[in-house]
């Protein structure tokens, strides 16, 4: 789905993504509100720049809410799930006692701990 829009730089303006995936900017920004996978990083001045991984999700969220016919609150389970089961197989494949998979979200914590003190300088 993501290469149909033939995305050839690193980030998106919200204008870019709206236009992209027929989804308007102040939907975008809400969507941002409701859902946790949609968190675009912000530029030097405050302006959004979106991921093609955001892309991905804000089309899933997209999927979910006008093709499936979920509402926000179910499309916030049904994702939430998906994480947890994605959390779970990813700990079943580093092993039983999942040691590693411990070592990866501590480590995954404090990378955002970096990044919110260097967002706010």
């Amino acid at each position: 789905m993501l290469e149909t829009l033939e995305l050839k730089k690193d980030y998106l303006s919200i204008g870019e993504v709206s236009a992209a995936t027929q989804i308007p900017p102040y939907v975008l920004r809400y969507w941002e509100r409701e859902f946790q996978v949609l968190h675009p990083a912000r530029r030097d001045s405050g302006h959004r720049k979106y991921s093609h991984k955001d892309v991905e999700n804000i089309l899933q969220v997209k999927e979910l809410l006008r093709s499936e016919g979920f509402t926000i609150r179910g499309a916030k389970k049904y994702l939430a799930h998906e994480r947890r089961k994605n959390q779970g197989q990813i700990k079943s494949e580093l092993g039983e006692n999942g040691a590693a998979f411990e070592l990866l979200k501590e480590t995954g914590k404090t990378i955002d701990e970096i990044l919110k003190i260097l967002n706010k300088n």
